[in-house]
């Protein structure tokens, strides 16, 4: 049988994950990578979508970043988008189709990765308990002093959820900001890459600080891989993936 004339292509999609079991293909799961991979299917294309990297369960994006090979009779992307987009549960929206490269990889590609973490001080609401974590005492100033130590290259074995086992547990943060966006406070992690449950174990720390659970000399001793003072994860409903850079 002859082979299908094939080119790579670029998707960059939002999604709500509440109701999803992460990004990434499981068996017996709803997972967005399954959901996209069985929209493609309903049009005749079998591809395997790489993903820039994997959610968590219950964790958003606003811009997840995937590349996959599609037949060279399916040109028209704007149509594309089009279809897969009414094939797809409305929680999942694929925002840009882009012919790129055979050597481009969502994953391998990717030069940095930006995350947000949204706070909220008021009780949440059933409109928005899904997508943003209340916390009763938000201590602006222990936030933005506690935010500094984490940035820069650091061996962040104590900060990662275990059973991974990465290659390398060193990471660089090239920028975290802290501020506030009407009623919602913003953590925003710029990074080469991150470990599995990194981010969301980081913010839970920085807020243990900001209630005054942890201090900054438990931080230091938790980054230099010196004591482990917490391993707890904030909710996954905070996080979203915001941009991936190439």
């Amino acid at each position: 049988m002859k082979q299908q004339k094939q080119y790579k292509i670029k998707l960059i999609i939002s999604y709500d994950g509440s109701d999803y079991f992460g990004s990434q293909i499981q068996p017996d799961k709803i997972t967005i990578q399954s959901e996209l991979e069985n929209a493609f299917k309903k049009i005749n294309i079998d591809t395997n979508c790489e993903f820039s990297g994997r959610t968590d369960r219950g964790v958003h994006a606003f811009r997840q970043t995937i590349s996959c090979n599609i037949p060279t009779y399916w040109n028209n992307l704007i149509k594309l988008k089009e279809v897969l987009n009414k094939l797809l549960n409305s929680s999942i929206y694929v925002r840009y189709i882009s012919k790129v490269d055979k050597n481009f990889h969502a994953r391998f590609s990717a030069k940095k990765r930006e995350y947000r973490y949204l706070l909220s001080s008021k009780k949440t609401t059933p409109f928005n308990d899904k997508y943003l974590v209340y916390y009763k005492n938000i201590d602006v100033d222990k936030i933005n002093e506690t935010i500094k130590y984490f940035i820069g290259v650091h061996n962040f074995e104590y900060f990662c959820k275990t059973g991974s086992e990465p290659i390398s547990t060193i990471r660089e943060i090239y920028n975290i900001r802290f501020y506030k966006y009407k009623d919602i406070y913003v953590l925003n992690f710029i990074a080469n890459s991150y470990l599995r449950s990194q981010i969301r174990m980081m913010v839970d720390f920085i807020i243990k600080v900001s209630q005054g659970k942890l201090n900054i000399t438990q931080l230091k001793e938790q980054l230099s891989n010196k004591k482990l003072h917490s391993w707890t994860l904030a909710p996954s409903n905070g996080l979203y993936l915001s941009k991936i850079y190439y």
